[in-house]
């Protein structure tokens, strides 16, 4: 009897992505029946395409039906994989080429002032979500995606990040709530990701539990670099436990807030003035700047409200944030407007500066600006202060 699976997407509003009907058979070999718009141009390379999958996955026989609707070859390839996977049990993959553009690694401390959620089963989403310059890209495993898309999901993520141009943003995936999470991993690992969002942590050893896991896939990839990670605290218990999750471990280098599922947790409504979530983001504010990593403020949902998010960020700002999450592309250049330090801040960290740069070189033990003393941590903070001021272009990175 033969076997039959689908995958993808269709329909009017369907953008660069395809809908694939597979149906495996004892003999015939491989037989595509294509719709798309563009067969006279490209229907060559796309059967050709669906050959080199089954082909790599182990599939001799069986016909494809495959209704195009502008995917790219690398989305074509997720798509068959996932079918075959329904019906299949194969340790064999089709792997799209790692593009050069993304063969590039990131930085522990990097600023973090915006990432982009973007879904992980719709690839039109995908495509061009870096000529925002947002400082993240998230390709999201978790609430974006469907219970019964997830395999698909994982599939087309893994070759996204191969094939998808990021234009040097850090490269982040979020998978699923832990157990489920950690087999995504063994997909997204290989594949120069650098950051993992850890959905709903309530432990530091939920943390230890991604950490081993990912040790453990990059051993046997013989693949030596960092992934770091991103808990993100969305319960009441998980805000009691924020510091332990903090300083679990070395390779964490940020903790975000996800304020929907707290504000469902604590039985309140999320409000625009925040009121209701202010324990737990200052709590998370003060976790991360005890174990020395960043925190992030959750997402701001409307949209439209231009205005509202402006306001939102720099209560964020002030209360210590240093980056939130966005929705939407049109919500990153406001994010980085609230988060860059204006003019006077910059003026005044160039003097406290100076000041601790002159007192360096005098020998002089104490350093003051005027009629304050200046302690370390207010250097800190100025240099900090700097470091975004040359990063946003507001002022020029001196000559070493």
């Amino acid at each position: 009897m033969d076997k039959i699976a689908t995958a993808g997407n269709r329909g009017e509003k369907v953008r660069s992505d395809c809908f694939v009907n597979l149906r495996l058979k004892e003999s015939g070999g491989i037989r595509v029946q294509l719709k798309s718009k563009v067969d006279s141009m490209f229907g060559k390379a796309i059967r050709r395409q669906a050959g080199e999958v089954l082909e790599a996955l182990g599939v001799e026989h069986a016909t494809v039906e495959l209704e195009d609707s502008g995917a790219l070859l690398f989305v074509i390839g997720a798509r068959i994989e996932s079918a075959v996977r329904k019906l299949l049990t194969t340790g064999d993959s089709w792997l799209p080429p790692l593009i050069e553009q993304n063969r590039y690694e990131t930085e522990r401390d990097r600023f973090r002032h915006s990432r982009l959620y973007l879904p992980g089963n719709t690839p039109g989403m995908m495509l061009n979500a870096g000529i925002h310059r947002p400082d993240g890209i998230i390709l999201d495993l978790e609430d974006s995606v469907a219970p019964d898309r997830k395999t698909e999901a994982r599939i087309l993520v893994r070759n996204a990040l191969r094939q998808v141009d990021f234009y040097g943003a850090e490269r982040m995936v979020r998978i699923n709530q832990l157990p489920a999470g950690l087999d995504d991993l063994d997909e997204i690992i290989p594949q120069q990701v650098h950051l993992i969002l850890i959905p709903k942590c309530e432990h530091g050893s939920e943390v230890k539990q991604v950490e081993e896991r990912i040790g453990s896939i990059l051993h046997d990839h013989t693949l030596e670099r960092q992934v770091y990670l991103m808990p993100i605290i969305e319960s009441c218990l998980g805000v009691e436990h924020a510091f332990e999750i903090a300083g679990s471990s070395g390779l964490v280098v940020a903790m975000a807030i996800g304020l929907e599922d707290y504000t469902a947790d604590l039985g309140v409504k999320r409000t625009p003035s925040g009121e209701e979530s202010l324990y737990a983001r200052s709590r998370l504010v003060n976790a991360c700047k005890a174990a020395g990593i960043q925190p992030i403020d959750s997402v701001f949902s409307d949209v439209a409200d231009m205005e509202g998010l402006k306001e939102n960020v720099s209560r964020s700002k002030a209360m210590g944030f240093e980056g939130m999450g966005c929705i939407h592309p049109r919500q990153v250049p406001v994010i980085h407007e609230g988060f860059m330090p204006g003019e006077a801040e910059i003026k005044r960290a160039e003097k406290i500066i100076e000041a601790f740069n002159d007192a360096a070189r005098r020998g002089v033990g104490v350093v003051a600006l005027g009629s304050k003393m200046i302690d370390p941590p207010v250097v800190k903070r100025a240099q900090k202060t700097m470091e975004m001021a040359y990063n946003f272009g507001l002022r020029q990175q001196p000559e070493a």
